[in-house]
């Protein structure tokens, strides 16, 4: 199905990770162009900048907590491709290391959140200002939340505080907000369960931990950074979803925040086809 999205200019936050990259391939498919966020990750950024033509693809290096630094970026993307007509606000962090509340320091907690929640801030409050520097009839906010901020996530309460913030109060928040800007502005939100990524790797490692996450899933089966970024696009585009706004969709295999098998009925070969390519 074709999106409708030749030559729209997207601004993808967070690019350089298994999502963000997998969100690229899709977008340079259907011919948009794309302005790339990342902060550190300096190889894979490299490494994207090779892969495509500077005509669809253009990379800015930033740290979301910084005002300065998001003005920067929404100058060189203004400057380098014209009018943003659609914000994905990826960027963020977890901690890999489950710390229950009553270890969790007060710094991690303040970066967690400066990242996740005031960085993603600071992107759309820069965004909304693009839309009254650069009118237009439409553009769309994707969010990218979490199943942590649905069913929350013991040892993780930072990360899933922030993520809950974005996937209702400020996606329902938002919606509202948009349309003073755009006549057909939208915002809405996705919650990835587990995904075949880097960041969960080390958890998906051990076996048993895969029993574990499998219980809960009725599909038996962990997204692949592909699935999520179909959803991603589908809600982008105003042609496939252009009467969609405010709402928050989980891209977890139908994930219940319960177990739903016993161990003995999971079935892991699916899983250890797809991981194993």
């Amino acid at each position: 199905m074709d999106l409708n999205l030749t030559e729209k200019h997207i601004l993808l936050t967070g690019g350089t990770g298994g999502i963000g990259r997998a969100i690229i391939d899709q977008l340079v498919e259907e011919e948009a162009r794309v302005t790339i966020h990342y902060n550190t990750n300096i190889v894979s950024a490299t490494e994207i900048q090779n892969k495509y033509d500077s005509s669809s693809v253009f990379l800015v290096q930033g740290d979301l907590r910084k005002e300065e630094d998001i003005e920067n970026l929404y100058s060189l993307a203004n400057d380098h491709f014209g009018r943003i007509d659609n914000l994905i606000a990826n960027a963020g962090v977890w901690g890999s290391e489950s710390t229950l509340t009553s270890e969790l320091s007060l710094d991690q907690w303040n970066n967690t959140l400066d990242v996740n929640l005031t960085g993603v801030f600071l992107c759309v409050r820069a965004f909304f200002r693009n839309l009254i520097k650069y009118p237009g009839k439409s553009a769309s906010i994707v969010l990218i939340g979490s199943t942590a901020g649905f069913f929350g996530e013991a040892g993780h309460a930072d990360y899933s505080a922030s993520k809950a913030a974005l996937m209702y109060g400020l996606t329902k928040t938002w919606k509202n907000e948009i349309i003073h800007y755009v006549e057909m502005g939208r915002v809405n939100s996705v919650g990835p369960g587990w995904v075949l990524t880097e960041m969960a790797m080390k958890s998906l490692e051990d076996m048993e931990e895969v029993k574990k996450i499998l219980q809960t899933i009725p599909m038996q089966k962990i997204a692949s950074a592909t699935d999520v970024a179909n959803t991603v696009l589908f809600l982008l585009s105003d042609k496939a979803s252009g009467h969609i706004s405010g709402e928050s969709l989980l891209i977890s295999g139908g994930m219940e925040g319960r177990v739903l098998f016993d161990k003995s009925h999971v079935d892991l070969s699916f899983f250890k086809k797809k991981n194993n390519g």
